[in-house]
């Protein structure tokens, strides 16, 4: 058996929300180098146009479509424009992601909180469910939703997010199960401190960030390349026989050093 040729996925189209920056664009790019035609997807078309420009200079294959997940008609609307432009649909990576609230549960208003599960947690299962007969009719397909250690682990002040990512690892677990039989693979990962834009609050931070490398084993916060090489390995047939699974890249921060 040719493990490196496990990898290759020239022919097959990749989707993925999120994608205009950060570990979205990281992971597009990942999948694009490894042969697959990427869609970029994001909610502003001037951003994903930029960034599938910018792939197509380095003789990558890609396409912005722009998409805004918590709209129904616009997802719709992601998933048809994939099919007329490549005809397939073989990976989705569920990436698109916001947090618009920091603080007490009991101050957290509703409409905080309904837009965080709009966008985190429904979106992905909603557009996973439109692309969900593609694959089939493809027999196969890969599906990778990207968690967070926050819906592994409690921390204050972030109850919507945490809530949110926690129900994205179900979700994953729970489509795993009903789809395995259409050759359909659903992994989760769940990313620790990466430098994003999402994250800037914490590492902007000076605080904060004097402390928090004391916490990690390997003493940093990640960059958004460190996420791609998991994402290429969920999309490929060298994970063929894995589905269900929640792969934690953190640094080792949940583990915890026994020693600061």
């Amino acid at each position: 058996m040719n493990i490196k040729k496990l990898f290759d996925m020239e022919g097959k189209v990749a989707v993925v929300t999120g994608a205009s920056k950060g570990i979205g664009e990281a992971m597009a790019h990942g999948l694009a180098e490894f042969g697959a035609k990427v869609v970029i997807s994001s909610r502003k078309q001037d951003a994903v146009d930029e960034v599938a420009e910018r792939f197509k200079g380095e003789g990558l294959e890609a396409v912005g479509i722009a998409c805004h997940v918590g709209d129904a008609e616009q997802r719709q609307a992601l998933v048809d424009k994939t099919m007329d432009t490549y005809g397939r649909i073989d990976i989705l990576i569920n990436n698109a992601a916001t947090n618009p609230y920091f603080g007490p549960i009991e101050a957290m208003t509703e409409a905080a909180y309904q837009k965080t599960l709009d966008i985190n947690l429904h979106a992905a299962m909603h557009l996973s469910n439109l692309v969900y007969p593609k694959m089939k009719a493809n027999q196969g397909g890969s599906i990778i939703h990207i968690s967070s250690i926050e819906g592994i682990h409690a921390s204050a002040f972030f109850a919507a997010y945490n809530i949110s990512k926690a129900g994205v690892i179900m979700l994953g677990k729970n489509q795993a199960a009903e789809w395995g039989k259409d050759n359909i693979r659903v992994n989760v990962i769940c990313p620790g401190l990466v430098k994003t834009k999402l994250s800037a609050g914490l590492w902007n931070n000076e605080t904060l960030m004097k402390s928090l490398p004391k916490k990690i084993p390997l003493k940093r916060m990640a960059v958004p390349e460190e996420m791609a090489g998991l994402a290429v390995y969920l999309a490929s047939d060298a994970a063929s026989y894995t589905t269900g699974g929640v792969f934690v890249s953190d640094g080792g921060l949940l583990q915890g050093p026994l020693f600061s």
